[in-house]
């Protein structure tokens, strides 16, 4: 069984919106044993979405066509898989009520071209979870079938997991089950993680399964995907679980954490076990990393706070920084010994540096000093950082809490980036 992603939407073309329903859809549909070769992006005109989807039915047993479906002139995918299937599209009266409850459920002002989102290609049916206004269709053509959802992401993962992969899975016969888990690391280029991992890879690839593959990821890392296929999940699952001691044996604390997890929430985990309190002093980062840290639900019980020292006389009267050079290892460390006293905090850390694009107190941009006080002893680290202005801030915030999550858990690896 193979399955074509089309996103529908000129936006997509003019890079106003960042496509990434296609790249989950894609995700899912390869856990499901489903194969998809190819994912296409087309412009709101009905020739050429029609175009496209009989290309794509030319190489594809199935086919899912993600926007479109909404009420306004441009929102044609319905009338391009009726064309494509040469039916008319008929007028669903009990949609159309249900989308009008819909609209006055969320006290919202119903229009009647609203409607136009109850229109179904004859031979075609809606699709049952509809957890926004537009309904998905199901469009049967021979053993062929094309779906279309709307361009919402969170509607049309409801429908995808709903109606679309099990019928997917149905139509192919399929009863393995594919599951994967993604281990995130930081530290090691892509390259030396190949390197620590190519004996495992090369003895996984005679077998088959499980697999390994990597994923650059930018600021949060490095990512190794280990999948297995089996019977059932709980099957999958353990086949995964011994290749994830594996890895981790290899790669050691490289690893910080999986799947959903983040480095801030993994810290949060580490220091509420060591039972360790947090407080943050930031210069480069300009608040950053108190932003993170205070997204992660429940960071109140482990975060104190964060300072903002931009200006030099913060550091020095609120802080306690000596006077002197403000972009420096002395002045991190000062700056996490500081924060850690005056927020009562267990833990304090610091960022101060230059992040561009200029040079400031003869350090060239990319220059951080990340500073830590923990128990009785205090460092800092000097790390060169890439990138424009936006790209060193947050490789500085990741960087201070890979450190972090080093010195607390006892690892003797340097922060710095390899």
């Amino acid at each position: 069984m193979r399955c074509e992603i089309v996103a529908v939407g000129t936006e997509l073309l003019l890079g106003q919106i960042v496509d990434t329903n296609s790249s989950w859809m894609g995700g899912q549909l390869a856990q499901a044993g489903i194969d998809s070769h190819f994912q296409v992006k087309v412009g709101d005109n009905q020739a050429r979405i029609v175009d496209t989807i009989r290309r794509a039915l030319d190489r594809s047993d199935a086919v899912i066509l993600c926007g479109g479906l909404g009420p306004t002139q441009d929102d044609i995918t319905r009338e391009a898989v009726a064309e494509v299937m040469g039916v008319a599209l008929v007028r669903d009266d009990a949609m159309g009520e249900k989308i009008r409850r819909g609209f006055e459920a969320r006290g919202r002002r119903f229009t009647e071209n609203n409607l136009r989102q109850a229109d179904c290609p004859v031979g075609a049916s809606f699709i049952p979870e509809m957890p926004g206004t537009a309904p998905g269709l199901v469009c049967p053509l021979g053993k062929q079938v094309i779906y279309a959802v709307p361009g919402v992401p969170f509607e049309m993962r409801e429908m995808m997991a709903g109606t679309i992969l099990p019928d997917l899975k149905r139509r192919a016969g399929v009863t393995a089950v594919i599951k994967s888990r993604v281990l995130k690391s930081w530290g090691e280029t892509e390259s030396r993680l190949a390197e620590l991992l190519a004996e495992r890879i090369d003895a996984l690839d005679r077998t088959g399964n499980p697999t390994i593959a990597f994923q650059a990821s930018g600021i949060e890392g490095l990512k190794i995907r280990i999948t297995a296929k089996a019977e059932n999940a709980e099957a999958a699952e353990a086949i995964i679980a011994r290749e994830e001691a594996n890895v981790r044996g290899i790669v050691g604390d490289a690893i910080f954490a999986a799947d959903e997890q983040t480095m801030e929430s993994a810290i949060l985990d580490l220091l509420r076990e060591r039972g360790l309190s947090l407080a943050v002093a930031e210069s480069v980062t300009g608040g950053l990393v108190g932003a993170r840290l205070t997204a992660v639900p429940g960071a109140s019980d482990v975060f104190r706070g964060a300072l903002v020292s931009y200006a030099s006389e913060v550091k020095f009267d609120v802080l306690g920084v000596p006077e002197g050079p403000v972009i420096s290892a002395d002045a991190a460390e000062a700056m996490a010994c500081g924060v850690r006293e005056r927020l009562g905090a267990d833990v304090g850390i610091a960022t101060t540096g230059v992040a561009g694009p200029e040079e400031q107190e003869g350090h060239p941009h990319g220059t951080v000093f990340l500073g830590l006080a923990h128990g009785g002893s205090a460092e800092a680290v000097q790390v060169r950082l890439p990138g424009d202005r936006r790209r060193v801030r947050e490789y500085a915030v990741i960087s201070l809490l890979n450190m972090l999550r080093l010195r607390v858990s006892g690892s003797s690896r340097s922060p710095e980036l390899r």
